[in-house]
């Protein structure tokens, strides 16, 4: 991109300046590699010792540790926050599409907004809405009677079966399919039976999710994501699965039928969720948490056994392995210890 001047990042950061306001900022950098045109960031006070080092033309940092920076600085509450809006000013991604592709197959009677680009050999069924600013990449389908609201971009390759609604301002990476069959079959005497999945999907505003991740259509009720959720890449998202405004969910997670999550709450990558149950508002489930029973207290909960050595390893599970032996053992002794009454 074009550079921009230190002065107008201060300016649409809300930051101040310290230093030359006029210094041509092009890109963002980690104070490891940045160069002269480079802006960079400190968000840990305990890296500041990086800083005499540090050849970036700018930095990002508090009013704590200004006093150490050798360069033109912008001073603000919330370093890493501010690199997270700098990102985006700095942002050189492109668009998913621009315009509308000549091998796009687009339904005769879809809706498409002002501004729509549609990519090569995507596929927009009929009765499809899209809205003003949609962007949707090569080799999408959207199937049939699917809403998108605006300013939402899918990358190449998403599939959105019917009758899906997505909000506006919503992205969605490449590969994820959006729709697809819930896991419901019946058992006839070891034969099983489909269950059509009569439901849909709806997806909230300002959504984000990752590649290849999978959100199932409801069986008979919707699948709900709701507004600000962010899910990151190679998840499962079961039929009927509720998940609150603001939730986020780390890579790999695979969530159960019926579920439904909180609003603000955190799910660790390669956690596992049983189904038919609910997990309350501001929870956090760290990396690799199975979670079979309900929640109904804020807190962070974890489960399974952290990395050891493969020797440790092994005398952990044999204790394990063990442990309803162990038990009845202890209580032997403490029956053992435990004085007779004299009556």
């Amino acid at each position: 991109m074009a550079s921009i001047s230190l002065a107008e990042l201060a300016r649409q950061l809300d930051a101040v300046v310290h230093g030359d306001g006029n210094i041509a900022i092009s890109s963002i950098a980690s104070m490891q590699s940045a160069g002269a045109e480079d802006i960079t960031f400190l968000a840990n006070s305990r890296y500041r010792e990086q800083l005499s080092q540090c050849k970036a033309a700018a930095v990002v940092l508090t009013e704590a540790d200004l006093e150490f920076c050798k360069s033109a600085a912008l001073v603000v509450t919330n370093p890493y926050l501010t690199y997270a809006k700098l990102a985006q000013v700095l942002d050189t991604t492109p668009q998913p599409a621009e315009n509308i592709a000549p091998s796009a197959v687009i339904a005769s009677d879809a809706t498409l907004g002002d501004g729509v680009s549609i990519g090569a050999n995507a596929v927009i069924e009929s009765g499809v809405v899209l809205g003003d600013h949609v962007v949707i990449g090569p080799g999408c389908f959207i199937g049939k009677n699917t809403v998108i609201g605006s300013h939402s971009r899918l990358w190449a390759n998403v599939s959105v079966y019917h009758e899906i609604k997505i909000g506006r301002h919503c992205l969605i990476q490449s590969g994820t399919v959006i729709g697809a069959d819930g896991f419901g079959y019946a058992n006839d005497r070891g034969n099983w039976i489909k269950i059509p999945q009569l439901g849909t999907v709806v997806i909230g505003d300002r959504v984000e999710i990752g590649a290849c991740t999978t959100i199932d259509r409801g069986a008979l009720d919707n699948t709900q994501i709701g507004n600000g959720v962010i899910i990151d890449n190679q998840c499962q998202i079961a039929h009927n699965v509720i998940i609150g405004d603001n939730t986020a969910v780390a890579g790999g997670v695979i969530m159960a039928g019926s579920l439904k999550i909180g609003r603000y709450c955190m799910i660790g990558g390669a956690s596992v969720i049983n189904g038919h149950m609910e997990i309350c508002d501001k929870v956090t489930v760290t990396g690799m948490g199975m979670v079979m029973r309900p929640i109904s207290e804020p807190g962070i909960y974890s489960s399974g056994i952290p990395l050891q050595t493969n020797k440790q390893w092994r005398k952990t599970v044999a204790l394990v392995m063990n442990i309803n032996e162990i038990n009845k053992r202890l209580k032997t002794l403490e029956r053992q210890a435990t004085p007779k009454s004299d009556t």
